[in-house]
């Protein structure tokens, strides 16, 4: 007997640079990827254009200056002129720069968002996740939070690092013809320093960001673990909002506020050793700012002093110092968004990864997995079928059965035999397992679980789900919902409200079965989906899949007795000694004719239906 190995998780390994760089790619080639490629060459160009501006700033500020020092009211003039026009381009590149760079983070973390949910919401994935445990918590979070942070922080860091970088390859040249060399005596010899100024910068620049890596470091991992707190602390207010009425009629309240209070205190924590963290690095910064605002006018005072720097020349070489530090200072000045932004993509690639490997596991031969596939709509076929835990524990031992069209099938066994995971293998939500099942098409198949699923929407989309509203016509939604006994709702037909919450289960439970007779499928499977409904309902509600779909195929989990009419078969989960429980498949019952009504259940029906 084969056993099913644990889901792989699928942490954050890696370089998460590499990744992110990798979902880059994909987007950027990508045939749905628009005018991606033409917005960056834009952006770019624009960052080019901004830091050729602000080499003319620092040209303007040394004829500026020496107009000052001269008393030269003409050159004055003429340079207020020229600094109102590269004011203005300044400004009109700047704010282009900004717009494309809005939209390319939007139009990037719309295709991300879109990638995502598509791996995420295909073959019941979002539901094996959730036992995936690490790497797949809170997929919500990830995808709504997490790719927001790493699309918006990615763009800005690329633009920012650029613009660094060819303000770094500019200033540098400008500051070394200006600074001259510096000459020390050192030991009773001359030493000569070429661009002094250029090594000054370099020097300080290469201590702030030493100093910033070893202070900040540790905020890379508090962020990502500030992050899942947070995380957890939305996902228990969420539940507790979804069972208010859970906890309010058990008087739970006090051990809710218990333990939202214990999960807030782990995100206060975290947030409480972010803010030591970002108070220990902004005493360096602040420092370092600071200082760098006197110190190139200190080091090039010397030769202003001696007067081989005019006052323009030494406003530039500070300038010019300035823009050579911003560039050299980028890591410094953004290294808490960098701990923020990596904290986001390890995260991120580590749901990615997540859903690879379900992905992979699900296409790898080599492992025991529940092969699924379609046959014909004549008979769905359980082979040496296995079912089992994601941990490998057996849930149902070997067996096999074949149910065939219009057959009427209930499955019983005691609580925790594995009725419902039988139903989750056979709609390919439950991969671990041996065996084999052959289903029907899935579009002739239709499952329905004790808690029915109601979208967000009106109730006519309720009813259609999943085809789309206009599938059904105003009038036979009407009539499905009379023949359930929910006419009353006819008139909130195009209403939107949270129907899951404004209905009671036993009401859902009725949509439900108005949505099997709107939809007519061939194949039906219900788990349980008249637990929230008296007897006699039950049996208006079964006699009327009977009367209304006589040639469907009825499989049904149930408890109660008064379902095994409604069926001419019945499947018995019994546990076996050496673990797991077998399903026993007695003989074949002759299947009733159209029309047929379960004994004792006419005068019975006659009542509910009179009511």
């Amino acid at each position: 007997m084969s056993q099913t190995p644990a889901l792989p998780l699928a942490p954050a390994s890696g370089n998460p640079f590499r990744a992110f760089a990798r979902l880059a790619r994909l987007w950027l080639c990508a045939p749905d990827r628009g005018n991606a490629r033409l917005l960056i060459a834009i952006l770019l160009l624009l960052t080019a254009v901004q830091v050729g501006v602000q080499i003319g700033f620092n040209i303007w500020s040394r004829n500026f200056f020496n107009a000052l020092e001269n008393r030269d009211s003409i050159a004055f003039q003429a340079g207020i002129m020229l600094f109102l026009s590269l004011a203005v381009t300044s400004m009109t590149v700047a704010v282009n720069q900004l717009y494309l760079k809005q939209l390319i983070q939007l139009r990037w973390r719309g295709w991300l968002t879109r990638y995502l949910v598509e791996a995420w919401m295909r073959d019941g994935r979002q539901y094996q996740l959730e036992l995936a445990g690490q790497g797949a918590d809170n997929p919500d979070q990830r995808i709504a939070e997490d790719v927001r942070v790493a699309t918006e922080l990615a763009v800005e860091f690329v633009t920012g690092l650029l613009s660094a970088l060819l303000m770094l390859i500019a200033f540098i040249g400008i500051l070394w013809t200006l600074s001259g060399p510096l000459h020390l005596a050192m030991m009773g010899r001359e030493v000569e320093i070429p661009g002094y100024m250029v090594w000054a910068a370099l020097l300080y620049a290469l201590l702030g960001s030493s100093l910033t890596w070893m202070v900040g470091r540790p905020m890379v991992t508090l962020n990502v673990k500030r992050t899942a707190a947070e995380a957890d602390f939305r996902f228990g207010l969420t539940r507790a909002r979804e069972s208010g009425e859970g906890i309010a009629f058990i008087r739970g309240e006090t051990d809710e506020r218990r333990g939202l209070s214990a999960t807030f205190e782990r995100v206060a924590g975290n947030v409480r050793a972010l803010m030591r963290s970002q108070r220990n690095l902004m005493w360096l910064t602040s420092a370092y700012g600071t200082l760098a605002m006197i110190f190139p006018t200190i080091v090039a005072s010397p030769g202003y002093f001696a007067g081989v720097i005019t006052l323009g020349g030494l406003m530039q070489i500070g300038a010019a110092f300035g823009q050579v530090q911003a560039a050299l200072n980028w890591f410094v000045d953004n290294f808490p968004r960098i701990a923020e932004w990596r904290s986001a993509i390890s995260r991120l690639m580590g749901f990615q990864a997540a859903i690879e490997d379900l992905a992979a596991l699900a296409a790898d031969p080599e492992q025991p997995t529940i092969t699924v596939s379609v046959g014909t709509a004549d008979s769905l076929v359980l082979r040496d079928l296995e079912v089992a835990f994601a941990d490998g524990t057996t849930v149902i031992a070997e067996s096999s059965a074949e149910i065939r069209a219009g057959e009427r099938v209930l499955i019983k066994g005691a609580s925790g035999s594995g009725k419902s995971t039988l139903f989750r293998a056979i709609g390919g939500l439950w991969p671990w397992g041996a065996g084999e099942i052959i289903t029907p098409p899935a579009a002739s198949m239709m499952f329905m679980p004790q808690r029915p699923y109601l979208p967000l929407g009106t109730l006519h989309a309720a009813l259609s789900y999943p085809a789309a509203t206009n599938a059904f016509s105003d009038d036979e939604a009407r009539e499905a919902l009379r023949l359930v006994g929910l006419a009353h709702l006819a008139p909130s037909l195009d209403e939107e409200e949270h129907w899951d919450r404004v209905l009671s289960l036993g009401e859902q439970q009725r949509m439900a079965f108005a949505r099997l007779l709107l939809h007519k499928p061939a194949w039906i499977f219900m788990d349980e989906a008249t637990a929230a409904l008296d007897e006699p309902n039950q049996d208006m509600l079964m006699q009327l899949v009977v009367d209304r779909l006589p040639n469907v195929a009825l499989v049904s989990i149930g408890h109660r007795q008064g379902l095994e009419v409604f069926h001419n078969r019945t499947l018995t989960l019994k546990r076996q000694p050496e673990g797991g429980a077998q399903l026993s498949l007695p003989p074949r019952r002759p299947r009733p004719s159209t029309g047929w009504v379960a004994p004792g259940l006419r005068d019975r029906l006659r009542k509910v239906m009179d009511s």
